[in-house]
């Protein structure tokens, strides 16, 4: 399966990695494992939405955030190794800005996990943690990291 053709075929691009907000780098290998940041919804730089899910941001709008990310993750994968170095998709973590009473995270971060299952079918199933937190940087809704194998 052609990761590429996959993204094309989601009517998706894959965008430039991210450039770090902070001190720290968008991905590191070591040994079979890449390690990606938590990233952002972002666009060339900026933010999609900012705020809270539950409170001026919709789950529905949450969800096709963490789909960003999950493609900010992707690029800096790509920019790494390659995408058609990746084996499995092991762990992703999708942190969630939650309004008090929110507890549709794991809605939420289905986002960032359909796409890497619709981009590398079987090998994207994984491991996740969804979770609800009171802030995020830059005030984001939402904020997705991951650990994927490569060969």
């Amino acid at each position: 399966m052609d990761p590429y053709a996959k993204i094309a075929e989601l009517g998706l691009e894959l965008p430039s990695v991210a450039p770090p907000a902070a001190a720290y780098v968008p991905a590191v290998q070591t040994g079979k494992h890449v390690y990606v940041s938590g990233q952002l919804p972002s666009v060339s730089g900026k933010l999609l939405a900012t705020g809270k899910v539950g409170a001026g941001v919709s789950p529905e709008q949450a969800k096709d955030l963490a789909q960003r990310c999950a493609l900010n993750v992707l690029a800096a994968v790509d920019a790494l190794v390659g995408l058609e170095n990746v084996v499995k998709v092991v762990k992703v973590v999708g942190f969630v800005a939650s309004a008090e009473g929110f507890v549709g995270q794991p809605q939420v971060i289905n986002g960032a996990s359909e796409l890497f299952g619709a981009v590398f079918g079987e090998a994207g199933h994984h491991a996740r943690s969804a979770i609800g937190v009171a802030e995020l940087p830059l005030n984001a809704p939402v904020e997705v990291e991951a650990i994927v194998e490569v060969a």
